[in-house]
């Protein structure tokens, strides 16, 4: 399963994306569980959070859906977290790129 989020917004409106393949980690089971109750969850079109707010677009497998703070469900938080925190950054404008591992 690849996951993607891309995080928008906040007070310097910066641009945050990274993915993830979840083929070869051990926890795919509990991440993929994650990703599917993150999506159940999320709007189908971008919404509005509250001013200076992260804005977050989550791609699961092709589908995106969308989510901001603070009304994040606690898998969708748990699900951005770990993808922005150990997934493969996306440059702005760029593809997922494997990084050499």
């Amino acid at each position: 399963m690849r996951i993607q989020v891309t995080r928008s917004g906040g007070l310097t409106g910066q641009t945050l994306r990274a993915e993830l393949d979840t083929a070869a980690r051990i926890d795919a089971p509990h991440v993929h569980a994650l990703a599917r109750e993150a999506v159940a969850g999320a709007a189908r079109s971008p919404g509005y959070g509250v001013p200076d707010g992260y804005h977050y677009a989550i791609t699961v497998d092709g589908r995106t859906v969308y989510c901001a703070d603070p009304r994040l469900t606690d898998c969708q938080r748990e699900l951005v977290s770990l993808i922005l925190q150990q997934g493969t950054p996306v440059p702005p404008g760029g593809d997922w790129v494997a990084m050499p591992g």
